[in-house]
């Protein structure tokens, strides 16, 4: 039996299989399995808890001003996110080839974003403003081809397509209503271009900060125009007036939706594709139309339900799809 030169305790009974009688293949096989599971458990949370913050965010907007509201999210949520990575033991110096990047990303991730949505919010329903903002995955999924050559499977298409039409049911009985508020569509589209673009830039360059400090660092960075824009137009001191109801979704929105959302979404975005991880998120708008029906009162019916069919089916295609598509090799014995 010999010992392995690249690893101790890991021993290789012949060519090509290691202890166990596995092969160098199938223990890879085995750990991306294991990655995707992970990534299926932080979609799962990062749908219902981005889904809810929807309805949650058009509360603490009623009272709390947007460049204010963004502010607190973006600032405590980010030194949060680095309280976290310091306590693991990691550095929180940036390296020096990272930083140009970092910029980009924070800029494209969370100022034109966060600003985007939270004006386009402000404007229209939080229904149907989520619904806009989750064209998202039509516009990674175009940047993926044209930025990192990715290939647009026809399992990928398929799930895009299917994702697409729920959202489209979703907002069709509602054209005019968008139609009357151009404004606010317009943030809610320039929000999902934006987001968009940030992806593409994640998977298009190298990190080596883990996700806790690369999320963290981001919503820093990209948080400091909003802190000015705060500063020039929005005094602190309205902050004096808002209920007790507009606190608790102000601080969900920091610790659910800040601080947990963008760590699983970053996370998500390194362990899948960027279309894949694009179309996943197309479950949020889903739970976004359903929790504001249940908290605000808004709206929701069959056209939901068959919206939810859609894009559960084109989860299923995309996310599950490729493992039963898989040819399974004979067993060696």
């Amino acid at each position: 039996m010999q010992k392995s030169p690249m690893g101790r305790g890991r021993t290789f009974n012949q060519p090509g299989k290691i202890e166990g009688g596995k092969t160098v293949a199938e223990t890879a096989g085995e750990a991306r399995a294991a990655l995707a599971f992970s990534g299926f458990f932080l979609l799962a949370g990062l749908t219902l808890c981005w889904g809810f913050n929807w309805p949650i965010m058009k509360i603490a907007l009623g009272e709390v001003k947007p460049w204010t509201f963004r502010t607190l999210c973006l600032m405590i949520g980010g030194f949060g996110l680095l309280a976290i990575a310091k306590l693991n033991g990691f550095s929180l110096r940036i390296p020096r080839r990272e930083r140009l990047p970092l910029l980009l990303v924070s800029l494209l991730n969370i100022t034109g974003w966060h600003l985007s949505s939270a004006y386009g919010l402000i404007l229209m329903n939080a229904g149907r403003a989520v619904i806009l903002a989750y064209t998202m995955p039509l516009w990674t999924s175009i940047l993926s081809i044209l930025v990192l050559g990715e290939r647009l499977t026809p399992v990928r298409l398929a799930g895009l397509g299917l994702g697409l039409a729920g959202m489209a049911i979703l907002i069709s009985a509602d054209i005019e209503a968008v139609g009357a508020m151009p404004l606010g569509a317009l943030f809610m589209v320039i929000a999902a271009l934006s987001w968009a673009a940030g992806t593409v830039a994640i998977k298009y360059f190298h990190w080596t900060m883990p996700t806790s400090l690369l999320t963290g660092w981001q919503l820093i960075v990209g948080g400091v125009p909003v802190v000015i824009g705060a500063l020039i137009m929005e005094p602190f001191s309205a902050l004096s007036n808002v209920s007790t109801q507009a606190i608790l979704a102000t601080a969900y929105a920091i610790l659910g939706a800040m601080i947990f959302c963008h760590y699983a979404w970053f996370k998500m975005v390194h362990i899948l594709p960027a279309p894949v991880a694009a179309i996943a998120t197309l479950a949020i708008p889903v739970v976004g139309v359903f929790s504001s029906a249940l908290i605000l009162g808004e709206p929701a019916g069959f056209r939901e339900l068959l919206s939810l069919a859609l894009v559960v089916s084109a989860l299923a295609i995309v996310l599950i799809g490729p493992f039963w598509l898989r040819p399974s090799r004979p067993s060696q014995g």
